[in-house]
């Protein structure tokens, strides 16, 4: 499958990404990674007295999910990553929890001979519809002319 570039994508341009189920394993692994071994995370006794009744996965992770799950929806020849913006932990992501991700494109301009920006509008729900995260991401995309070189 061939990579879109900059000339390819359109605003409002959307892609929904597949699933992923949330395993106890995958948290475990994140704070292994990251060192955030932060007791609402890890611990199910000290959780089940917490806000959320039971252990969540990380923030950051949800994020991280973004990246991974997006990276083939669409598949797009990025150059760089530039930003997060305007990021909402909106809901709790619990073990067990099936998420997707929709994505589109909210904005996009020129920015030399090699590549544009591209503005992405990031939506994570979990299997019952609920929207757990969302922000945005901005990145550099290559253009055609460049995309064919190396």
């Amino acid at each position: 499958m061939s990579k879109l570039c900059f000339e390819d994508l359109n605003v409002d341009d959307h892609w929904t990404t597949p699933a992923r189920t949330v395993t106890e394993s995958d948290v475990v692994q994140f704070a292994t990674t990251t060192g955030d071994f932060n007791p609402l995370h890890i611990d199910h006794e000290f959780a089940a007295t917490g806000p959320f009744k039971k252990p969540i996965a990380h923030g950051l992770l949800g994020i991280s999910w973004v990246a991974g799950l997006g990276c083939n929806s669409p598949r797009v020849n990025t150059v760089a990553f530039v930003a997060i913006r305007n990021w909402s932990f909106l809901r709790p992501v619990y073990f067990g929890d099936t998420i997707h991700v929709e994505t589109s494109v909210s904005e996009k301009g020129p920015i030399g001979k090699r590549a544009g920006t591209v503005i992405w509008n990031h939506a994570v729900l979990n299997q019952k519809g609920k929207l757990v995260q969302q922000g945005i991401f901005e990145t550099l995309v290559a253009v055609r002319e460049t995309a064919s070189i190396g």
